[in-house]
């Protein structure tokens, strides 16, 4: 017996307690000057028969750790020893056992399917697979994947209901920006126009959408139209979660070739903040939630619903303006080491003084360090 199935590379923040499902390999684009994560990898769509093959070894592994669990009296608690006596006489790996074990103890309720966009398959096949989920595993709750605009464009309203109502609930759509000039500039594929027909056509189909935002994608060059234009979207889909992924240039990615050559500018932390500032104004008659749910952000404090929480968003970033330059600048050095992760967390810290003292002295800027720090980092 061999219980494997097969993983792709990601999955967002917010599906950290899903099982993950492989429907596609890597992205059917793969051009955004921004992204490094499928870059020299094929694109290809799996079958529904190996997919349904992964759901079923899925299924086993899951089966026989309930199974050993509840003999020894307790299936609410996963221990090494039961998760060793599951597995005897399966040749799979204890990492399948371990992904399984994980998505257990937060009670199978969620599922990821990868890799790019699952919604690229026939919308009759995602429904196979979506059926087949929904059989197994009675217990959950929402199904959730990648999808890009182009993508859901040529399905038609009808197949998006379809969609829904098998049991897929939730998308994510990389929006990045709202700017025509933008999404040009970084090969996204997309026009304003298409992110909103795509937009529309999924919150009338009743998924939950997320929209995800890049401030700073549009460099120095394009900073207030990102933000402005960017907000014109959301307000013309109102998608139930907006999520900041703020810009950070990765030296693998043709945008940080293009910084290297002087095409694109990249915005300081502070400008990425005051860019996600504007955003936030222009965001007026919407009822979505604001997440701040990425690393790379410099606040993970903004967040909130609007339209009642705006006021109370802007208010954090105005706190962080308000701070003198000092202490700007060691919470920015603070935050890129972990040492604070919400701006109530700063403190006077010997560990960022003397960070902050080196920076200042071996660069010409924080904004300089950070870069440094972020590539590194990631």
């Amino acid at each position: 017996m061999n219980n494997t199935f097969e993983l792709g590379p990601i999955r967002p923040p917010s599906e950290a307690f899903s099982v993950l499902i492989r429907v596609t390999r890597n992205c059917p684009w793969n051009r955004c000057r921004f992204c490094h994560t499928y870059k020299g990898e094929k694109f290809s769509r799996r079958s529904v028969e190996e997919i349904i093959s992964d759901i079923d070894a899925i299924h086993n592994i899951a089966g026989r750790i309930l199974s050993t669990a509840r003999s020894y009296g307790d299936d609410m608690l996963i221990t090494e020893k039961i998760l060793q006596e599951a597995a005897r006489g399966d040749s799979a790996s204890p990492f399948y056992y371990n992904q399984i074990a994980f998505w257990l103890q937060h009670g199978m309720k969620s599922v990821f399917l990868q890799d790019a966009d699952s919604l690229i398959l026939k919308t009759d096949q995602v429904i196979q697979i979506l059926t087949h989920i929904k059989q197994k595993f009675p217990s959950v709750e929402r199904i959730t994947t990648y999808a890009r605009a182009k993508t859901i464009s040529k399905k038609s309203a009808e197949e998006m209901q379809q969609l829904r109502d098998a049991g897929l609930s939730r998308l994510h759509l990389g929006m990045e920006s709202g700017s025509d000039a933008v999404l040009e500039r970084i090969q996204k594929g997309v026009t304003q126009q298409e992110l909103i027909d795509a937009g529309q056509k999924a919150v009338q189909a009743g998924f939950d959408l997320s929209f995800y935002y890049m401030p700073g994608i549009g460099g120095k060059e394009h900073m207030e139209e990102n933000a402005i234009e960017s907000a014109k979207v959301v307000r013309a889909v109102n998608p139930t979660f907006i999520r900041i992924r703020s810009t950070v240039p990765l030296p693998d990615t043709p945008l940080y070739q293009m910084m290297e050559a002087g095409e694109w500018t990249p915005l300081t932390e502070e400008e990425k903040l005051a860019e996600i500032r504007l955003f936030i104004e222009h965001c007026q008659d919407i009822t979505s939630q604001l997440l701040s749910d990425h690393m790379m952000n410099l606040l993970e404090d903004i967040e909130g619903k609007f339209p009642e929480d705006r006021d109370v968003m802007l208010g954090k970033i105005d706190s962080f303006f308000a701070m003198p330059r000092e202490d700007r600048e060691k919470f920015i050095i603070g935050r890129r080491i972990g040492i604070f992760r919400y701006l109530s967390h700063f403190h006077d810290n010997p560990q960022v003084n003397s960070l902050y003292a080196t920076i200042k002295s071996r660069y010409t800027t924080i904004d300089e360090a950070v870069l440094e720090i972020l590539k590194n980092y990631i």
